[in-house]
């Protein structure tokens, strides 16, 4: 009879979080309708008295200053670099703008001999493939791996508008 009745409190138990989100949704959704209502109010307000087309014509603006602000440090940078390089030869010119790439080819091609020898040591000391492969790219790797994708491929992409 107590183990009959345990496992049914027990069972009871289990669903209350369930039945009390149910409440605790009914109400948010309630809270949301409500404030959704006064949203919509609030903005035929506006647009009856012309705010709405206002509005939209200053969020134009701060856009664009924020694009005038973006190009203007781009050229900023770009001047900078380019006195930097005067009056040094084109080798060391060179040389400085590769440093960031000969810096992540370099860890790219150590990354790719290290699974390499470590798959070859693997295979000759007989472990097992799904092991190897665990230990060659466990998640350090991965981040190491996505961080440098994600420098060179990502940051473009999301200065773009």
């Amino acid at each position: 009879m107590i183990t009959l009745f345990s496992t049914l409190v027990s069972f009871l138990a289990g669903g209350l979080p369930k039945f009390l989100d149910f409440f605790q949704d009914k109400s948010d959704k309630k809270h949301e309708l409500e404030l959704a209502k006064l949203q919509m109010a609030r903005e035929l307000e506006m647009a009856e008295k012309g705010f709405l087309a206002q509005a939209r014509v200053e969020e134009i603006r701060t856009d664009q200053i924020a694009m005038q602000a973006a190009v203007q440090e781009k050229e900023a940078l770009y001047a900078h670099d380019i006195a930097i390089g005067q009056g040094a030869s084109k080798w060391v010119i060179n040389l400085r703008a590769s440093v960031r790439p000969v810096i992540t080819y370099g860890m790219f091609f150590m990354l790719v001999m290290v699974n390499v020898f470590g798959f070859f040591y693997a295979w000759k000391q007989n472990v097992p493939f799904d092991e190897a492969l665990n230990l060659l790219w466990d998640e350090d790797s991965a981040i190491i791996f996505s961080s440098i994708i994600a420098f060179w491929f990502g940051s473009q992409s999301f200065n773009k508008k």
